[in-house]
């Protein structure tokens, strides 16, 4: 009940083992998250913050922290000089 697999994708012993294991090692690193941001995250909040910045470049530290600041303007790593 806490790994939330709702249907098994395999039938196979090894696909059902592979499907366990893949969703324990998530809820690990979601609990490690957790335990290490400043900030007071439920878990359920966590995980759903994090599927809408998954694919977002991020300071993942800072955002854990303070997930609701501004993020910082990036910085330009190469100056295009005016050709005309």
């Amino acid at each position: 009940q806490l790994l939330h697999i709702k249907s098994f994708i395999g039938t196979s012993e090894n696909a059902v083992m592979i499907q366990i294991w893949t969703a324990l090692i998530t809820i690990l690193v979601l609990k490690y998250l957790k335990a290490l941001a400043q900030y007071g995250w439920r878990l359920s909040n966590l995980v759903a913050f994090i599927r809408l910045n998954m694919f977002v470049k991020i300071d993942l530290q800072k955002w854990l922290d303070k997930p609701f600041d501004e993020p910082p303007e990036p910085v330009q790593k190469y100056i295009q000089g005016v050709l005309f």
